[in-house]
């Protein structure tokens, strides 16, 4: 007997239209985890941090692949995103590549070629089992555009899976930054 698992294509043409309705909810808080000590390093400045040292800060987390064109589609939302929200110092965007083949020097040239500005690593083997133990293991599937939204209280939400629009995750954030 021949079975598989179906995975969403990771492709330009399978990116779904932006939706019209925005959720109410984003989610039941979780405790604060163990990961969030778990050091990082950001691929654009070779810097050290982890998710504690944004305490009280809001932070949106999401899981990527370098060469999935459905997850730079959706970081470019992000960009869109924190323009429409001014930029606000107290909101910290994090992305974490969970392939594990891939290194910092190839996510390096990923986020310069779009010209993102946030936090980018790649994401430690204890960073990628707790995103997949804790939330789901959709976590670990990008394509299906998982995010994270971590408040001043250090209190995790998950976002609902699939694109989001920077309207959208404006409108959800704002309640957060408030």
């Amino acid at each position: 007997m021949l079975t598989g698992i179906l995975l969403p294509a990771c492709n330009a043409s399978s990116v779904p239209a932006i939706p019209t309705s925005i959720p109410t909810t984003v989610g039941t808080p979780t405790p604060k985890p163990d990961w969030f000590s778990i050091p990082l390093t950001d691929v654009r400045t070779g810097r050290t941090f982890t998710i504690n040292d944004f305490a009280g800060k809001v932070v949106l987390v999401e899981t990527i692949l370098s060469w999935c064109s459905r997850c730079a589609y959706q970081q470019h939302e992000v960009t869109l995103m924190k323009t429409s929200l001014g930029h606000p110092d107290d909101l910290v965007s994090v992305s974490l590549d969970v392939d594990m083949p891939e290194d910092a020097a190839t996510l390096k040239q990923y986020v310069d070629h779009f010209g993102f500005d946030w936090y980018f690593a790649v994401a430690p083997l204890g960073v990628t089992r707790a995103l997949g133990n804790l939330y789901s293991p959709e976590y670990l599937n990008p394509p299906l555009e998982p995010m994270l939204i971590i408040d001043r209280n250090g209190d995790v939400y998950g976002l609902p899976y699939g694109f989001k629009s920077a309207h959208m995750l404006s409108n959800t954030l704002a309640s957060f930054l408030k």
